[in-house]
């Protein structure tokens, strides 16, 4: 199987809807190419593909062997980005992350001067594992970087290599001896995606794959020039007032405090979605819309990026816990209640 990039230039196409078109059959090529290593997994991958055009960050939450590294990694390389992986552990010091100053020497004068050394973040996608397992003077650091895409270092800023991402990693059972991201950096993360177990099909195949002698080979279709050009696309994608009212009508609803917030809200939630959030749904629709080959996005776009946007921004109550009820009910719940026309779905 042959290499291939493809360049989607916008000289070379007539306009944006064309664009779309050629970024559509790129996206089935991808899922072809990503096929070969990861089974299953296809709303994780296109969450993960809509979250990079729309410059977001993603964190992926789920239980250790369900090929979350493998994942990122694998899709660096169809995007060709530059890729590094940090494994997140107590003792991380920002420094490690960011880089620091090394004193050097010249021999042939002897004189002595710092010169500084990139860390792991100077990269286009960065795998941050078990992120909640840093303390969060190191947290903070990372903070900077996914806000800024710049990080600090003395009086000096350095920034960092564009497109930039952020994928992050969070074990949901171990939680001893972690450090609880804090809302503010959970809210940074345009999604919070969750990754389930294999049906027994692909468990099936995912055992045939790994204890064979399978070795697959994945082409790279897009670079890091196109990533962008994409991003610039997904802001000019059209979307109408009522698409707007109803992600606003979402956000607003989820908030206890709010006049509009149904019963269940005020009864169940502690703390609503912020006003990202309603950014977020309306840039994730507008990436899934490119993805699925439209030039518009709808209510069915937003609808069924609620989740992703939406799980870590809502908290619940005590009585809520303790009845077991989790944040992916309530968003259930504001989807059944705010239901849009038929006309308006996908």
């Amino acid at each position: 199987m042959s290499e291939r990039t493809t360049s989607l230039d916008p000289t070379t196409a007539h306009d944006d809807k064309a664009l779309v078109k050629e970024l559509n059959e790129v996206y089935a090529a991808m899922k072809v190419q990503l096929a070969q290593v990861i089974v299953g997994q296809t709303d994780v991958i296109e969450q993960m593909l809509i979250a990079i055009f729309c410059r977001g960050h993603a964190l992926l939450e789920g239980v250790p062997g369900l090929a979350k590294t493998l994942l990122v990694s694998t899709l660096s390389k169809v995007l060709d980005l530059s890729f590094k992986r940090v494994q997140f552990t107590p003792d991380l010091m920002p420094a490690d992350i960011t880089g620091t100053d090394i004193l050097e020497e010249d021999h042939a004068t002897g004189k002595r001067s710092f010169r500084f050394v990139k860390g792991p973040l100077f990269a286009n996608m960065i795998l941050a594992d078990e992120i909640n397992r840093t303390p969060p003077k190191t947290q903070a650091a990372l903070l900077e970087a996914m806000q800024e895409h710049q990080i600090t270092v003395g009086d000096r800023t350095f920034e960092l290599p564009e497109p930039f991402f952020v994928l992050a990693t969070q074990n949901p059972i171990e939680q001893e001896g972690t450090f609880p991201l804090p809302e503010a950096q959970l809210d940074r993360f345009m999604f919070n995606v969750v990754v389930d177990y294999p049906n027994l099909a692909e468990e099936q195949q995912i055992i045939k794959n790994v204890t064979g002698t399978y070795k697959p080979k994945v082409e790279k279709l897009l670079d890091s020039a196109s990533v962008q050009r994409l991003q610039e696309v997904v802001k000019r994608v059209p979307v109408a007032d009522h698409v707007v009212e109803y992600a606003a009508t979402l956000v607003r609803a989820s908030r206890p405090k709010q006049p509009e917030a149904p019963d269940f809200v005020k009864e169940m939630c502690a703390w609503g979605a912020g006003p990202r959030a309603g950014i977020y749904l309306i840039t994730a629709a507008k990436a899934r819309a490119i993805l699925q080959g439209r030039f518009h996005a709808t209510t069915g776009d937003v609808a069924h990026c609620a989740y992703p946007v939406l799980r870590h921004r809502i908290l619940t109550t005590f009585n809520a816990e303790a009845a077991g009820i989790k944040s992916d009910q309530i968003i259930k719940m504001l989807l059944d209640h705010f239901k849009p026309k038929a006309d308006l779905d996908i």
